[in-house]
């Protein structure tokens, strides 16, 4: 019997994206997995599963308690959007710590989010539900132009829009309204402020209701009107951490978050921070990755502590910095073409990775008929000693990689 404790961890997500907080977590607890699907890649670092539809709360409680049945579990997390609420049920029912169930659907859903900021003076985009394509133009009327409307409880950017004409209001209601209909809690739209200044955002850890903000990541954004995030750059020495660090734990407290990881989200307005959501997980698109390389720090494993009811270690062994940046295509259509120069390739150890997630002959397609799912080809990561040395060699490597499309009749 091994003297770890054991914890279980709902839908691990795909190995592309979410390899490295399973192995992280793996490398310092037991773990057993409920998925949707038949392990193959985690295998190495489970030492039992259960197979259940996801989808459905009732069988994902069961099959949680199955587990619980054969194990004496420590704790429950995920670090999957779509699984906060019902892991949040499950570790209840299960008598595991855990942020409540109210909190995490607040956390969800960003209309909820929105009034509770305003209510504890945190600093935010003015916000109005609208109903209908009536109620979207009335909102416009008050909160101006441009305006962004978006889906109130969906993300990765999908059916947000800005828009800055009136003419284009009906286009902007009926993309954003598509993809409010793919939710499962909320399939109303908000019509809110336009934020105007750089994006960013805040890593952050929270134990008994004290919040550290680790690390502030810089987000580059695909061309307007959308706001598909195409890279992302972390720096331990960043000094914008500073700045937008109590902005950041002001947002997570008004919210009632008590432990937990957060990836929160914010504008900076004439360089102040405006609150955009938090996100009650570990952020997407590698970013705890990227943390890990520029700070040494563990958000997975910090994830699993408070899980199981842990002080996180959140302290830096590194000084350095990583980035990201996301492939697509010029244009959409069938990819005839992905491939990066092998002898640099072979001779950069900065280059850390380059991952292809699509095949020659699979469609790309790019917003407003895709979204990141549909667009991307693959992603690469460099590391260095600061963002501007990061910036250089993320356009350096861009030089000798290739994504051609043949667009489709």
């Amino acid at each position: 019997m091994s003297a770890r404790p054991l914890v279980l961890v709902v839908s691990p997500g795909d190995e592309t994206y979410r390899g490295y907080c399973l192995e992280q977590v793996a490398a310092a607890y037991d773990v057993v997995l409920l998925t949707g699907t038949e392990p193959s890649w985690e295998k190495p670092f489970i030492v039992d599963h259960t197979v259940v539809n996801l989808s459905a709360p009732a069988a994902l409680l069961a099959g949680g308690r199955a587990l619980a049945e054969r194990h004496d579990l420590a704790g429950v997390v995920t670090w999957d959007e779509w699984h906060l609420v019902p892991t949040a049920r499950l570790a209840r029912a299960l008598g595991l710590s855990s942020t409540s169930v109210e909190v995490m659907r607040a956390c969800r859903n960003k209309a909820t989010a929105r009034t509770l900021f305003a209510r504890h003076g945190v600093p935010s985009a003015a916000s109005m539900r609208a109903r209908t394509l009536l109620e979207a133009g009335l909102a416009t009327m008050t909160l101006g132009l441009p305006a962004v409307i978006k889906p109130a409880a969906f993300a990765g950017s999908i059916g947000v829009i800005r828009f800055d004409h009136p003419e284009e209001l009906p286009a902007a209601f009926a993309f954003a309204s598509a993809g409010a209909s793919r939710s499962r809690e909320d399939t109303g739209v908000l019509v809110e402020e336009y934020l105007d200044g750089p994006e960013v955002s805040v890593e952050c850890v929270t134990h008994r209701g004290e919040t550290t903000a680790v690390a502030v990541t810089r987000k580059h954004l695909g061309p307007a009107p959308y706001f598909d995030e195409t890279g992302h750059t972390v720096d331990a020495a960043d000094p914008l951490l500073a700045q937008v660090a109590p902005a950041a734990a002001a947002a997570v407290k008004a919210l009632g978050i008590t432990d937990g990881v957060q990836h929160v989200e914010l504008r900076l307005v004439d360089g102040r921070p405006r609150l955009i959501e938090v996100n009650a997980r570990i952020g997407g698109d590698m970013i705890g990755h990227l943390v890990r390389l520029a700070t040494g720090i563990d958000l997975p494993r910090a994830a699993a502590d408070l899980a199981c009811g842990r002080a996180p270690d959140l302290t830096p062994t590194r000084s350095g910095a990583a980035g990201i940046r996301m492939l697509y295509p010029d244009t959409s259509g069938t990819l005839t073409a992905r491939h990066i120069n092998q002898p640099f390739a072979a001779h950069t150890p900065w280059l850390r990775q380059v991952q292809w997630i699509r095949e020659i002959g699979d469609q790309l397609v790019l917003p407003p008929e895709g979204d990141l799912f549909t667009a991307r080809a693959g992603f690469y990561i460099v590391t260095g000693r600061t963002t501007v040395e990061i910036t250089e060699r993320l356009d350096l490597a861009a030089d000798e990689i290739t994504v051609t499309t043949r667009a489709d009749r």
